[in-house]
């Protein structure tokens, strides 16, 4: 392994036919500047993947929306933006970040200058912006390889935990958005943000490298698809980040409804709480990335599994709010935050290198998915039964097998011996 910040993904020299051959090296760059600037264009493309859910309830207000088409103008963009990670992630693969990081903002400018401008207007125009807003969620899967090849493996699992801190950028949405429209008017937020995404695609075309040594697949898409589909290492990572990523998501969705549930509390009172939760989420994921360049990603998934199926045991019982049930669901917010962080530490660590970005849009599209199953299954078990307690139980059951699953087969293979890869350049 090279000294420094290289890369860990080989030297530059050839390699046997058939076998990926890398990159003609870019201009130096330091790898911490390519962090930053890939963790600021995963925010602000995530910010406008999220513009439509603060404004739903104005949407269904104005538009005379039932609860269904409300649900369905949130979820277009979430579930295209995660189906849409695993094309994305192969192509990053191919054509690198340097490339796909303007590419995916400037697309995401498009739908976003449409549903300020004309597409909020009704819903068909909603959900046609919508549906291509989704793009902006696809930036996860560019980042992930990109920062990657910039890192040596040691360090990997910290780099890849802070540029998923990115993901605040929902946060960012959820403050602001409502605020903006309700002062100014319902295109600001949208103008806003396609400024920023066209701001960013700028700079990322101007001063984005890719790491000299980036490794580039000399295969077609779909046969690397294939190819990822069947490395055990995608499906293990995919069931795992479906728990600790898909858990975060649903709580980020779901916790203001059910805190006015379950306590009473006012929506605002709610809404600052479900905040707390995903910013302490947010922080927490490099913190797993870290842990798991240190300890090793397995341990730290199954100190995370554990803390959230103890956890959700104890707040299946609806215990006072404070302080027991308010320490339940922050050890939950610590811990989905750490296990997800150590999720990518495992991809960066048994993926080969010319496939991070394909396992990570396959694994990125689990985790996205995995969120919208705990909300329909909350609801559902307190239509029936007027009491959360099944659904916290149904959570507790999934994240002693996952534990199951890293305890078993993904310890086994990160204990595994790997081939070795050629030294990194420095």
């Amino acid at each position: 392994m090279g000294t420094g910040m290289g890369t860990g993904m080989g030297t530059g020299t050839g390699t046997a036919p058939g076998t990926s051959r890398p990159a003609v090296p870019s201009a130096a760059a330091r790898p911490w500047v390519m962090l930053a600037l890939a963790t600021v264009g995963f925010a602000v493309n995530f910010w406008a993947w999220a513009l439509l859910s603060p404004l739903g309830p104005k949407f269904k207000e104005v538009l005379h929306l039932s609860p269904v088409q409300q649900a369905l103008v949130v979820a277009v963009p979430v579930v295209v933006g995660a189906l849409g990670r695993i094309p994305v992630g192969a192509l990053t693969d191919r054509f690198g970040g340097r490339v796909m990081f303007p590419l995916v903002s400037l697309a995401t400018v498009v739908p976003v200058l449409y549903l300020g401008l004309a597409g909020h207007a009704s819903l068909a125009g909603l959900l046609a912006g919508g549906f291509f807003l989704g793009i902006g969620g696809t930036a996860f899967a560019v980042g992930v390889p990109f920062v990657s090849a910039w890192f040596p493996p040691r360090r990997r699992g910290l780099a890849i935990g802070i540029f998923g801190m990115g993901m605040g950028g929902t946060a960012i949405s959820a403050l602001t958005t409502v605020k903006l429209a309700t002062a100014h008017g319902t295109a600001t937020p949208f103008l806003l943000t396609a400024a920023a995404l066209a701001a960013y695609a700028v700079v990322a075309a101007a001063v984005l490298r890719d790491a000299p040594a980036r490794m580039v697949p000399d295969q077609p898409l779909w046969h690397r698809l294939a190819a990822t589909a069947r490395l055990r290492v995608t499906w293990q990572a995919a069931a795992l980040y479906a728990v600790v990523f898909g858990g975060y998501v649903a709580f980020s969705v779901y916790l203001p409804a059910y805190l006015k549930t379950a306590y009473g509390l006012a929506q605002a009172d709610a809404a600052n709480r479900m905040a707390g939760f995903v910013l302490l989420a947010v922080l927490m994921r490099p913190v797993g990335g870290w842990l798991a360049d240190r300890i090793g990603p397995s341990q730290v998934l199954a100190a995370a599994l554990t803390v959230v199926g103890v956890a959700a045991v104890v707040q299946a019982f609806t215990p006072g709010l404070i302080p027991v049930g308010t320490a339940a669901f922050l050890a939950m917010a610590a811990a989905l935050g750490a296990g997800s962080g150590a999720t990518f530490a495992l991809v960066a660590l048994l993926a080969p290198a010319d496939k991070v970005g394909s396992v990570t849009g396959v694994v990125g599209a689990a985790g996205g998915l995995g969120g919208f199953i705990p909300p329909l299954v909350m609801g559902f078990v307190y239509g029936q039964f007027g009491s959360y307690a099944l659904g916290l139980g149904a959570l507790a059951v999934v994240a002693a097998a996952a534990l199951v699953l890293d305890s078993t087969a993904v310890r086994t293979a990160v204990a595994a011996p790997r081939p070795q890869r050629q030294p990194a350049r420095t």
